[in-house]
């Protein structure tokens, strides 16, 4: 009887542990492939790696910089910064943090492999002054050299050598490495487990340096494509927190007593982009053409766009149109720019006077899982091309597929395609360095600039936009790169900036950022 007693109390304890277990199971639309935080440069693969992995500066909640692994820094020329680096930090593996992880990091960052080469200048020079200072030497000055390094992450030198993952594994490897499969940062979180695309969980780390912000005793993030089982998870409470969800199921999650949705707006922009650089388009029937040189023939794709007709119909009103790369709230000149009309009847005068009055037939590359209803976005453009002449085939994949095909790693392997970008930095300087800039074989620019645009008057601008400290002055140059890049060159087609909708149990408090990213640090069960 005492056995039995002393096994029922054991097993009512246990009981008891795991319903008081503090576990936030996350499900989102895309798949988490790499653990490597260099593998590629996207939103919700960064936002991941940024539970585990720290960089030397972080943005707070209102996005102002803030210290991380670097407690202070200071600027003692403007090429010339110095960086101190804080003390009694350990790795997940319990090796200390040195200066030494901060210069093999900076190398690898910039490495063949990696997808954020853009992160730091290429000629800029690390340089170790003890175990826990750093100086970084700079080509030219540059004021907001740190802003980019949010989602620069350290890493361990001794640990990425051990396993032979002393440069990045890309998003294409037909193998992944062992940093693609395991992580060994200073972050607040460990992963336990990691299973490619499918299941992902975290444990917090006892020994992290900072003081947490949440009350969790483990996170299991899972892949679920589908929306409707997306949402049945949530309102069934088999998950806690989905992304995203979709606008005809707001109302129904508000409704449900058990759970609601998070609304704001997003700063990133959605856009289609073109291959500007191949003679002849890889994925048309043009052959030895490349109409998407023109600018006349990139304007007619853009003004074939019906983009509120996109807004009202896909995404239910939850965007904004965009007439430039960048959200309205991260520029100030803003009302100065308007979007090109919608028009098909110009579209297909220009089309002809460009020498295609019969248009021309292209491939448009499009993802499947990663933005709100990014395939039904790609199908009503593609519906939209074919009025004016411009015979599209869609070919939507996941974004581990896509990522890997038409980014760098890829090899930019794409006539047509559309993306999303959130600036880094918060400031057009981004878009001008990643976007576009000049693509080069040394890395200063244009990693992101998937179409390869390039306009030495817009290197020229963005050179002193990155030093200008004059307010009046600098807007003006960055009106100036705007003007010429997208009205006189029509580089890209912009689409919208969209909305953010997460769909969050009633005991589960995160908060939301505009920049979209899913930091799972804060939040809290009750």
């Amino acid at each position: 009887m005492k056995k039995v007693l002393l096994t029922c109390c054991a097993a009512l304890l246990l009981s008891l542990g795991n319903s008081y277990a503090k576990t936030l199971r996350l499900a989102y639309q895309g798949d988490l492939k790499s653990l490597d935080p260099y593998s590629v440069s996207e939103t919700f693969a960064l936002s991941m790696a940024g539970a585990s992995y720290e960089g030397l500066v972080r943005r707070g909640e209102n996005f102002a910089m803030e210290p991380a692994l670097a407690e202070s820094w200071e600027i003692i020329d403007p090429k010339h910064w110095r960086f101190h680096l804080r003390k009694g930090v350990t790795f997940h593996n319990g090796a200390p943090f040195t200066a030494d992880d901060v210069l093999f990091s900076a190398e690898r960052v910039r490495a063949d492999g990696s997808d954020l080469k853009y992160r730091i200048p290429k000629e800029a020079e690390f340089i170790k002054i003890d175990d826990h200072t750093v100086d970084v030497m700079l080509p030219e000055a540059n004021p907001i050299l740190h802003y980019q390094w949010a989602g620069w992450y350290i890493m361990s030198k001794s640990w990425a050598e051990e396993h032979d993952a002393a440069t990045p594994s890309p998003a294409n490897a037909d193998t992944p490495s062992y940093a693609a499969l395991h992580e060994n940062g200073t972050g607040p979180f460990m992963v336990e487990s990691h299973q490619p695309g499918v299941k992902t969980v975290w444990k917090p780390f006892a020994a992290w340096w900072d003081k947490p912000k949440h009350n969790l005793d483990e996170v299991v993030l899972t892949t679920v494509s589908s929306d409707p089982t997306r949402v049945a998870a949530l309102l069934s409470g088999q998950v806690d927190w989905i992304a995203p969800v979709p606008e005809q199921d707001i109302e129904r999650i508000n409704a449900s007593g058990n759970a609601q949705v998070l609304q704001s707006p997003d700063l990133r922009t959605m856009y289609l982009g073109f291959d500007q650089v191949s003679d002849t388009l890889k994925y048309a029937n043009v052959e030895g053409k490349n109409p998407f040189k023109d600018a006349r023939v990139r304007r007619a794709v853009y003004q074939a766009i019906d983009i509120d007709g996109i807004i009202a119909k896909i995404l239910r009103g939850a965007a904004t149109p965009a007439a430039l790369m960048i959200a309205p709230q991260l520029v100030n000149q803003t009302e100065e720019f308007k979007r090109f009309p919608y028009d098909p009847e110009m579209s297909k005068k220009l089309l002809a006077k460009a020498g295609y009055p019969d248009g021309f037939q292209v491939q448009l590359d499009c993802s499947n899982d990663r933005y709100p209803n990014d395939e039904r976005v790609c199908q009503a453009v593609v519906g939209m091309l074919g009025r004016v002449g411009i015979k599209t085939t869609l070919n939507a994949q996941p974004k581990a597929k896509y990522f890997a095909k038409i980014l760098s790693s890829g090899g930019y392997d794409t006539s047509f395609f559309m993306l999303g970008w959130s600036p880094a930095v918060l400031d057009s300087v981004d878009l001008f360095t990643n976007v576009l800039g000049c693509r080069d074989d040394k890395g200063n620019g244009g990693t992101m600039n998937v179409g390869g645009y390039c306009n030495p008057k817009i290197e020229e601008l963005r050179e002193q936009i990155r030093v200008e400290t004059d307010k009046e002055k600098r807007d003006a140059l960055i009106r100036q790169a705007w003007q010429i890049s997208m009205v006189e060159d029509v580089a890209y087609a912009p689409l919208y900036q969209g909305g953010l909708a997460w769909g969050v149990a009633k005991n589960v408090h995160v908060k939301q950022r505009a920049d979209g990213d899913i930091v799972f640090q804060t939040a809290t069960i009750d």
